[in-house]
């Protein structure tokens, strides 16, 4: 459970970057990063989650404001993913809403299963 709220933290600061790149500058390509071996290192795997906690929530603040500060015209900006490809500013919208979703359903089921 400890890693994958740490998964959510470090996957949200990275996609937060990646609408604000899009906004900024022409169709650029973005950095991907490695979520696996970033899940093995020793801070994913033993720092207690309520930094990641905060991580999540400052992130989640700021994704408001600037989501609610866009144009019209800034939502279809593009920006390029090595691993995805094109993408959307409302691409990134939608996709992160669903990641969120998704992994804390696993937590959900993981404190289901170990009964906390």
């Amino acid at each position: 459970m400890r890693q994958v709220v740490h998964h959510l933290a470090d996957a949200h600061m990275n996609w937060y970057i990646r609408p604000k790149v899009a906004v900024t500058e022409d169709n650029p390509m973005t950095k991907t990063y490695a979520e696996q071996s970033w899940a093995e290192l020793p801070d994913a795997r033993t720092a207690p989650v309520e930094a990641s906690l905060k991580i999540f929530e400052g992130v989640t603040e700021r994704w408001c404001i600037f989501f609610v500060s866009l144009e019209p015209s800034d939502w279809p900006r593009r920006f390029q993913h090595a691993e995805w490809g094109s993408l959307s500013v409302e691409d990134v919208l939608r996709v992160m809403a669903w990641h969120t979703r998704h992994h804390t359903a696993h937590i959900t089921e993981l404190r289901r299963r170990s009964g906390w």
